[in-house]
């Protein structure tokens, strides 16, 4: 999507997208990465989830990337601290403790940026991207976390009914984007339409939430 579509969305506090809770398939499945404490854990495209919150109070690092300047500022507040702030090349990184947001342009960023990622976790992001973006989002991400493990949220729907965002992303299209460096393994799926106002209100019928494992094949 276009840069100032999502600026939009957080200036008019368009966030349906945002959810008042830690997510669930966090809770469940980051256990079973085996993840050492202190392990970095980086969050493309993260907004001002709940979950990095957690992640933090489980002891890990944190590196987020998000466009808003808006959500990032929420993120810190909301968290009750007070961040460092200095310039970078794609716009400003936001530090405190074991937490580091880069707020700007994520193909900005480089793998220095981030230092060793022992996760990715993609709770919005593939799906916030249409289709012609993909591909460059999940190469600036093996570029940025060396083909480490991911922890990945998609969704599936009937685009005819509505589209997105966030995107439908069935699975022949994740097997393809991650193949040459990732093998796949379904965590769960669950039709979570009952959650899902707006796509309830648009005509969808279905809409199914699916997390997936993403283990490095090197």
């Amino acid at each position: 999507m276009e840069q100032a579509f999502w600026q939009e969305r957080w200036q008019n506090d368009q966030l349906g997208f945002h959810l008042p809770f830690v997510h669930p398939i966090l809770t469940r499945f980051v256990g079973g990465f085996d993840l050492p404490a202190g392990a970095r854990v980086f969050l493309p495209l993260c907004g001002k989830t709940l979950d990095i919150g957690w992640l933090l109070d489980q002891g890990y690092r944190v590196v987020g990337a998000e466009l808003s300047e808006r959500a990032v500022s929420q993120l810190f507040a909301e968290l009750g601290v007070e961040p460092q702030i200095e310039a970078w090349k794609g716009g400003r990184r936001y530090c405190h403790g074991a937490l580091t947001v880069y707020q700007g342009d994520i193909f900005a960023l480089e793998p220095a940026d981030l230092d060793a990622v022992a996760l990715v976790y993609d709770r919005a992001a593939l799906v916030a991207l249409p289709a012609a973006m993909r591909q460059a989002y999940v190469a600036q991400l093996r570029a940025l976390s060396g083909d480490a493990p991911q922890l990945l949220i998609s969704f599936e729907y009937d685009p005819q009914e509505m589209n997105g965002p966030p995107f439908p992303v069935l699975p022949d299209e994740i097997e393809r984007l991650y193949r040459a460096s990732h093998t796949l393994t379904e965590l769960s799926r669950k039709d979570v339409i009952a959650n899902q106002q707006r796509f309830r209100e648009a005509g969808v019928t279905r809409f199914v939430e699916v997390a997936w494992r993403l283990t490095p094949t090197a």
